[in-house]
């Protein structure tokens, strides 16, 4: 499966949107500096000047609630060149689509995981068909392996790749459902823990699914969280909070 990706996005450094092209994503997504602003992600408190900067700005392992700064987070738009809305509001994230078939992306920029688990809580308040999941072992250039459930009660992995700039290539790994996805309107967790070749995929703390991906060889890389509309919109997507911590 091929799909054309424009990169509507920004690194958030201390609140403060950069240019497209400061950010470590930025080279695989050249149109995006002709772009006349990055996706602004409102309601955030504005800049605090320091007097000397923190030895260690990002951390590692952590919980972000959204009732900070979202420093490190990278947001992404494939499908269509649609401004989404992507804002911080009452301790959420909300990622809302509005034109159809259209993916977003909310990558921790900051830094690179070899062994991880990432969890998060979400609803998808709008009620169309969707899918939300979750991102591991992200490469510019090797790739990504993505665990998505849908509100039909459905999952998948895929396997993404760049193929030239602007145009990746998705290879299903696998699909499947499970009595543990709620529809949409109802709050709920999904977990993957990325670990030596192996993905566990877990909804509502409970284990549906070890997958074997090391032939992928995607070892590491970054994590984040996803949405994506499809035939109907709008979507959107509430997380209520990201756990990325040791499996």
């Amino acid at each position: 499966m091929k799909k054309t990706f424009l990169l509507l996005g920004c690194l958030i450094l201390i609140t403060a949107c950069q240019p497209a092209t400061a950010t470590p994503l930025a080279p695989l997504f050249p149109t995006a500096t002709s772009l006349p602003t990055p996706i602004p992600i409102t309601d955030t408190p504005a800049p605090t000047p320091t007097l000397e900067p923190s030895q260690t700005p990002f951390p590692q392992f952590f919980t972000n609630e959204f009732d900070s700064s979202l420093a490190g987070w990278v947001i992404l738009q494939a499908g269509n060149d649609s401004v989404p809305n992507i804002k911080a509001e009452n301790s959420r994230l909300l990622l809302q689509m509005d034109a159809l078939y259209t993916w977003v992306y909310a990558l921790y920029g900051a830094q690179d995981y070899d062994n991880v688990h990432v969890e998060t809580k979400f609803i998808n308040n709008a009620l169309s068909p969707a899918a939300i999941g979750l991102i591991c072992n992200y490469s510019d250039t090797d790739g990504w392996l993505e665990y998505n459930v849908s509100t039909d009660g459905t999952y998948n992995v895929l396997y993404g790749k760049w193929l030239s700039n602007g145009v990746a290539d998705y290879l299903p790994v696998l699909s499947g459902s499970s009595g543990q996805i709620q529809q949409s309107g109802v709050e709920q967790q999904i977990g993957m823990t990325c670990s030596n070749g192996t993905l566990a995929l877990y909804v509502n703390g409970i284990l549906i699914r070890n997958v074997d991906v090391s032939h992928y060889e995607r070892n590491s890389g970054k994590v984040g969280v996803t949405a994506s509309s499809f035939e109907n919109t709008p979507v959107i997507a509430s997380f209520d909070w990201v756990t990325i911590s040791q499996p």
